[in-house]
């Protein structure tokens, strides 16, 4: 046998080995997919890959080997994306209201080969998780210039759903009106009230002060293309506008330019992935009904060193004059010095949920 036989004979073996080898790291990552498909986590987790592409490439000795190396492990684990993602496309992704609203704008971008389901409402969406229906529901949490969505946050303190990714949206909020319709026309405005709060300085400044609420700012654009009245104006997005046939009479009317809407995805299992330093999570309690509770229990978070990103309140439905909180942190709450944090809460706590820890990047 000659230097060339011996040479494709190894490379033979070696392809072999690495046929078995790869299909028993694509039935891995098979199982990554069921993971992520079950909290609703991206296919990419670039810091992660990063990480061991820096890694693996140091168990190879030979510089000029490296190189190749690591465009192998770069092409291999594009392979593992695309499979991942073969079996993830159709998840069924559940969001309030319908096309053109701005969380079935989320919900395209969070999850692009997704299924969307447009339901009628913030709660309809999130109990379509629970009971099974979807595999996630795309909802907003907070908005910077109107401050919390007060329903969902409601629901996420009553609900067994956990949140497991976060993303923001910029806002344009525009003046939706039926062709032909004139500024001077307009009388009332039909939108969302987060959308009614964004630009009321507008609202005011035009002397518009028939405001009325709709569950939905593409609901809203629907209706008012169906009522068919000229003096009746929506908020909504360009995308709603095209969508229902009417006009952009103006665009950004909302007061503030920097008008970001966070929006958060809920499943029914939580992520119990390696947790990193920077990341975030969400705590729900109430307190003991005694001097200082309060105050202990933030206390006790920042004595584990643990920053709160933000503290809120918010009124229990079935309890007048009582009220339940709910913190944003720092950190990963997964470690130990989370858990001891965790254990040192509770007793200072009637209830006390983690909601859920997601990355911030």
């Amino acid at each position: 046998m000659d230097k060339l036989q011996r040479a494709r004979k190894t490379i033979g073996e070696v392809d072999a080995e690495i046929a078995k080898l790869f299909c028993k790291r694509m039935e891995a990552a098979a199982l990554v997919a069921e993971y992520k498909k079950e909290r609703g986590l991206p296919v990419l987790d670039q810091s992660r890959e990063d990480a061991l592409i820096a890694q693996n490439s140091a168990l190879v000795e030979d510089p000029v080997f490296r190189e190749y190396y690591v465009n192998f492990l770069r092409y291999t684990m594009k392979l593992s994306r695309d499979y991942q993602q073969r079996l993830i496309r159709g998840m069924r992704v559940a969001y309030g209201g319908v096309p053109g609203a701005f969380a079935s704008e989320a919900a395209e971008l969070l999850y692009p080969d997704g299924e969307y389901i447009s339901c009628a409402d913030f709660i309809a969406a999130y109990h379509a998780v629970e009971a099974g229906d979807c595999d996630v529901c795309v909802l907003p949490i907070e908005n910077s210039f109107a401050g919390e969505v007060g329903q969902v946050m409601d629901l996420v303190f009553s609900g067994s759903l956990y949140l497991n990714r976060t993303v923001d949206l910029a806002v344009e909020q525009n003046l939706l009106v039926l062709p032909g319709t004139k500024a001077e026309d307009v009388r009332e405005v039909i939108s969302h009230p987060q959308a009614l709060a964004q630009c009321e300085g507008y609202l005011n400044e035009h002397k518009i002060e028939i405001r009325t609420p709709y569950s939905n700012t593409a609901l809203a654009v629907k209706f008012v293309s169906e009522l068919g009245k000229q003096h009746v104006a929506a908020i909504g997005s360009v995308q709603a506008a095209r969508l229902y046939g009417l006009e952009v009479l103006e665009r950004g009317i909302n007061q503030s330019a920097g008008n970001t809407t966070r929006f958060a995805c809920f499943t029914r299992t939580e992520n119990q992935g390696a947790g990193r330093p920077d990341d975030s999570f969400l705590l729900m309690f109430t307190v003991k009904h005694q001097a200082g509770a309060l105050a202990q229990a933030i206390n006790i978070i920042g004595a584990y060193g643990y920053n709160m990103r933000s503290l809120h309140s918010r009124p229990m439905k079935d309890l007048a004059w009582n009220y339940y909180f709910y913190v944003e942190c720092e950190g990963d709450v997964r470690n130990e010095n989370g858990k001891q944090m965790l254990r040192a809460l509770s007793p200072m706590c009637d209830k006390l949920k983690l909601v859920g820890s997601y990355s911030t990047k």
